[in-house]
């Protein structure tokens, strides 16, 4: 049997600012129908890897390939079939939903479906409200929704659940699941670890720009994992693994 084909392979990918090595020589693949996670605290490089992937931000070197394609000679192409929503999105506030999406839509040569979008984010009733009168969890399925407005094959997500609600997140994470089942690959950039144990496949954890460990959740928790208590704290899971490999918690600065 022929391998499948990576939606997505980053080798040696290295970006600085000055003195700051902001991602160091980064590597990994994606396949279609999984979830791979960049878990990091704030500052480990998660956005600017982000950036680079999704053609936003030139590498200092390495290569970031498309299935056989190198972004950086077809990236027209390449953004036609990506849906990126990043960590700071800023839309015209007056828009409608139906007219945010409409316009997002209008970006792309290929078919969009913006009419079906409204329906599956369940923002039907709110097609003409404009985004100014949003709740925090509708606006970032609005978000959300001009990345899947033309059907693309591959999701990168940068921080998708940051400030909502338990409620509101949850809901988002029943939409990453449902857009693995479809064969769609996502790429997830995360700081909260229920969320990266719940939907990834595989983990790729960042500190300081630098890969410090990969695995899926289950790999790295039976590697790394132990569970200790004090007095009424319990730590366990991802949360002792990221510590023990970073030394630091998730929120440093």
């Amino acid at each position: 049997m022929t391998p499948t084909l990576p939606l997505l392979q980053v080798e040696n990918v290295a970006k600085a600012y000055g003195a700051l090595q902001a991602v160091d020589s980064v590597s990994f693949s994606l396949f279609p129908g999984e979830c791979v996670a960049i878990l990091g605290p704030n500052g480990a490089g998660k956005s600017t890897l982000i950036e680079m992937l999704v053609g936003l931000t030139q590498p200092d070197s390495g290569s970031i390939l498309y299935g056989n394609r190198p972004l950086a000679t077809h990236k027209a192409e390449i953004l036609e079939e990506i849906g990126v929503q990043l960590q700071e999105s800023h839309l015209y506030k007056k828009y409608t939903v139906e007219e945010t999406l409409r316009l997002f839509a209008s970006f792309y040569q290929g078919p969009t479906q913006e009419k079906a979008i409204l329906t599956r984010l369940n923002l039907q009733e709110k097609a003409h409200t404009r985004l100014e009168h949003l709740s925090g969890g509708q606006k970032k399925r609005v978000y959300i929704g001009c990345a899947l407005v033309h059907n693309p094959t591959l999701l990168f997500l940068d921080e998708p659940t940051a400030a909502l609600d338990p409620q509101s997140r949850i809901h988002l994470w029943e939409l990453i699941v449902s857009l693995k089942k479809e064969g769609r690959g996502i790429l997830l950039a995360t700081h909260h670890l229920e969320e990266a144990e719940f939907l990834a496949d595989r983990l790729v954890i960042l500190s300081e720009g630098r890969v410090v460990a990969t695995g899926s959740p289950t790999e790295l928790i039976a590697k790394y994992g132990k569970k200790e208590e004090v007095i009424v704290r319990k730590r366990g899971g991802l949360e002792e693994v990221f510590l023990q490999l970073t030394g630091r918690g998730l929120h440093d600065e």
